[in-house]
């Protein structure tokens, strides 16, 4: 690849930004408000942000400990078995496949928020009106709209990449630099406009959908995954570790995307529990927006909505880079199909894209029977629980390397270290699978995605496939 189409520090940190500061922002306020009083949003956020620092440097070290093992988190899970053994191969294949699936429905959530903020200028992607009736099913004239602006986002994006790595980077840094500069406005306007008595009580019991009441314990518990979903993404750079100019610049834009990020989450998601009522909150399909019209009125609105379409089209872009890049980096290592290791004349991964937004407009069917907001939480729940599995991974693996000491060379401080951060890390991921898999939906329908890898499985390299019968 040419040193033209490679990325240097700070678009690697506006990818690391914009993947984790995308759909989430504009959207988690609302859900969290549905699982969580202010106290337990509040403390889901605090416990997640530590467990996602003690994930992201867990990154960061394996880059620095093991450079050759490049493309995302999930390469990892070959390296915790014997090399080329049936197991190693068929863990790299699994967790490849993954945590491409979820990429694919994180792709979707992004895209789903932008219809939502475009309804801001056209209202009638949100019509009840009925178009369409066939038997039980109705298809209603907002849901067919946001379909088609779904998909042409999808594909406007993918041609957008195909001009080039480097300028599709550019783009995504604009747009991230814009995002930055206007939420930081938004929360001094929120600092002003914040009402005490919209987060009281701020210790409240919960119902959920059997009817249950649900304590503070549990409303953490139940935001967790929710959480999780603003953070997914923090793993941006290492994914792009083969197309860093350099490698160091691989850890310091990881940490320094997560601290940004951070601090755009919590002020933002508290700020909007003080400017709108718990009840408003819980039925706003754009709180961001709402919220801020509270204060500057209708214009205000717009204004945010014109920032949040910018934004999240550079996270789209960031996105379907990453989600491409996955298969490609696993293909390179035997562990996916080789055919996903086309690449054009600019070193761009062509049948990885197309293959990959292909799938993707498949989940842009759930936009057909669902509002913005059902969709986007149907979404984020099936692709947070996707990562998890690798990051478990990736923690597992450093946690391996601090047992045998390898790469430490008699080190016992960093190894100590090491160590005490990948069980965090271990603890934390273990603790999010637990939770989000309490609902059985939830959990059958990401199994099933999982699992629908084992058909592509036989398809791996020839050589790979010998070694896995033997």
């Amino acid at each position: 690849m040419s040193k033209s189409n490679k990325l240097g520090f700070w678009i690697l940190t506006a990818l690391v930004v914009g993947n984790m500061v995308g759909s989430g922002i504009f959207m988690l306020p609302q859900s969290l408000s549905e699982v969580a009083s202010p106290a337990g949003v509040i403390l889901a956020w605090c416990l997640t942000g530590f467990g996602v620092l003690a994930t992201a440097l867990v990154f960061g070290n394996l880059g620095i400990r093991k450079p050759n093992l490049n493309g995302g988190p999930q390469i990892y899970a070959k390296e915790l078995f014997r090399p080329e053994s049936p197991a190693s191969i068929l863990a790299g294949f699994m967790s490849t496949w993954g945590y491409w699936i979820g990429n694919l429905a994180g792709n979707i959530a992004i895209i789903t928020t932008f219809a939502s903020y475009l309804s801001t200028f056209f209202p009638i992607l949100t019509s009840e009106a009925e178009l369409v009736s066939v038997g039980n099913f109705t298809l209603k004239v907002g849901n067919a709209l946001t379909f088609i602006v779904c998909t042409l986002l999808l594909w406007g994006t993918h041609f957008v990449i195909l001009r080039g790595i480097e300028s599709a980077g550019k783009i995504n840094f604009v747009a991230t630099a814009a995002k930055v500069v206007g939420f930081v406005l938004f929360i001094v306007i929120g600092l002003f406009a914040f009402q005490k008595a919209n987060i009281l009580p701020f210790v409240a019991a919960k119902i959920d959908s059997a009817g249950h009441t649900v304590g503070l314990l549990g409303q953490i518990n139940n935001a967790a995954v929710t959480t999780l979903w603003a953070f997914i993404g923090v793993e941006s750079a290492v994914v792009f570790s083969s197309r860093a100019k350099k490698q160091t610049d691989v850890k310091r834009a990881t940490v320094l995307g997560l601290f940004i990020a951070l601090a755009i989450y919590v002020g933002i998601s508290t700020l909007v529990m003080g400017m709108l009522s718990q009840e408003a909150l819980i039925q706003s399909e754009k709180p961001l927006i709402d919220a801020i019209e509270t204060v500057l009125g209708p214009i205000g609105g717009k204004l945010l909505a014109g920032l949040g379409l910018i934004s999240l089209v550079g996270s789209t872009i960031g996105w379907i880079m990453l989600a491409a890049e996955v298969p490609v980096a696993a293909a390179k290592q035997g562990l996916f199909l080789t055919a996903f290791m086309k690449e054009n004349k600019k070193g761009l991964p062509v049948f990885s894209l197309v293959v990959t937004n292909l799938l993707g407009q498949l989940f842009i069917f759930s936009t057909i029977s669902n509002s913005i907001s059902a969709a986007f939480n149907f979404v984020i729940y099936i692709a947070t629980l996707s990562y998890l599995i690798p990051y478990f991974i990736a923690s597992t693996f450093q946690l391996k390397l601090v047992l045998t000491g390898e790469t430490y060379d008699g080190n016992k401080k960093a190894r100590m270290l090491d160590g005490v951060i990948g069980g965090i890390a271990v603890i934390y991921s273990t603790w999010v699978i637990i939770a989000g898999t309490a609902d059985i939906k939830t959990f059958t329908f990401g199994m099933i995605l999982l699992a629908s890898g084992i058909v592509f499985y036989g398809k791996l390299p020839k050589a790979q496939t010998k070694t896995t019968a033997s």
